[in-house]
């Protein structure tokens, strides 16, 4: 008896122990998934802060660039030149129409000159008659004269006959003066072109009577023309002439034209702080023509080697302007400097590289040392 009791005593004592021994596995399992569990969500939780940021990039450029201004302008005559008549009388004819063409010494309109002929004949035969009279005058201041030296005539003989030889010389000349203003009178009544170009305005019609001073046409100068167009205050230092302008018109889309600059004005416009200038253009076929708007750049430089980016990877925090590279597969942040825009791109002065690769979409999610992938 005493030994089965024992040996019951002995099995509980062995069960005991392997609940305890399944106890302590259990635990020893739970702790694990709990350690599996919280190491699985950390990795998730890494994973989740090392999602890439999509990106499009460009890559840094080294461009040989010409500093320029750009500006908006209006193309003018190079000269416009008002005609006029210059004497009165009925205009017998007028040659030209608004828009033709003249060369330089054309006849442009003529004024009836019947008068004009018989005033140059009248002193013409005035002018006869004084030489005549002045001819007479020397032979008899001739003949006094030879008398005089034998005190064969008084002195006041001969000095009257000096006074009247003076007399007609005087005479002689005022007939040659009057004769040179009715030749004169009478050229003017043919009005000839002073420069080549085009009739812009006509204001005579044939048979008008006209004064001195009549206004008859204007003529302006085609086969150069000035472009005019201003510069703002900050860019008036870089100027200088003879600096090269090129600028496109709409009526000749895609083409682009030249000219120089030739006369910069001496104040700036006080309302817009702007500088008035003017370029000279060659336009031998006239096909540009006055009054055309133009888009206008003024080169005030020389070409340099300036690295470039596009303008839209810029990035602008009050004063600081700043934008982002990929490094490996990080974004980096850059500090940089700017000089001048050149239509989508913009000169980077320091702080970028060439060849250095620059986000362009995508920048405004980045932080410095973020995990990016660029989108192709």
């Amino acid at each position: 008896m005493f030994g089965r009791t024992s040996s019951l005593t002995g099995e509980v004592r062995s069960d005991r122990q392997r609940i305890r021994a399944g106890s302590v596995v259990m635990a020893i399992l739970l702790c694990a998934g709990v350690s599996l569990n919280i190491g699985c969500k950390k990795q998730e939780q890494k994973a989740a802060a090392e999602k890439a940021v999509n990106v499009r990039v460009w890559t840094a450029e080294t461009r040989s660039l010409r500093p320029f201004v750009e500006s908006i302008g209006t193309l003018k005559p190079y000269d416009e030149v008002t005609v006029s008549s210059e004497v009165d009388g009925i205009l017998k004819s007028i040659h030209v129409d608004e828009g033709s063409p003249v060369s330089r010494g054309q006849l442009i309109a003529e004024i009836k000159d019947t008068d004009y002929r018989l005033a140059e004949e009248q002193v013409t035969a005035a002018l006869k008659q004084a030489q005549a009279s002045l001819a007479n005058a020397k032979l008899e201041y001739q003949r006094k004269e030879a008398l005089y030296r034998e005190e064969l005539v008084t002195k006041q003989q001969f000095d009257d006959i000096a006074a009247r030889l003076a007399l007609a010389q005087g005479d002689v000349e005022r007939a040659k003066a009057g004769l040179d203003l009715a030749q004169e009178k009478l050229t003017k009544t043919k009005i000839f072109a002073p420069m080549a170009g085009s009739v812009l305005v006509k204001k005579a019609t044939s048979g008008d009577y006209i004064r001195n001073g009549t206004f008859l046409v204007s003529i302006i100068r085609t086969d150069l023309l000035k472009l005019s167009f201003t510069v703002s205050e900050k860019d008036v230092g870089g100027l200088r002439v003879g600096q090269n302008v090129a600028f496109v018109v709409d009526a000749f889309p895609g083409r682009e034209f030249r000219g120089q600059l030739k006369t910069i004005y001496p104040s700036l416009e006080e309302r817009t702080r702007s500088l008035q200038v003017e370029a000279v253009v060659a336009n031998p076929d006239r096909s540009l023509k006055p009054g055309f708007f133009a888009r206008v750049t003024l080169y005030t430089g020389t070409s340099r080697d300036t690295v470039v980016a596009p303008v839209t990877a810029l990035l602008y925090d009050n004063s600081t302007t700043k934008l982002f590279v990929v490094e490996g597969d990080r974004g980096k942040e850059r500090k940089v400097r700017i000089g001048r825009k050149y239509g989508e791109f913009m000169e980077i002065t320091e702080g970028l590289k060439d060849k250095e690769i620059v986000v362009t979409v995508g920048q405004n999610n980045l932080m410095e040392g973020v995990l990016v992938h660029v989108a192709r």
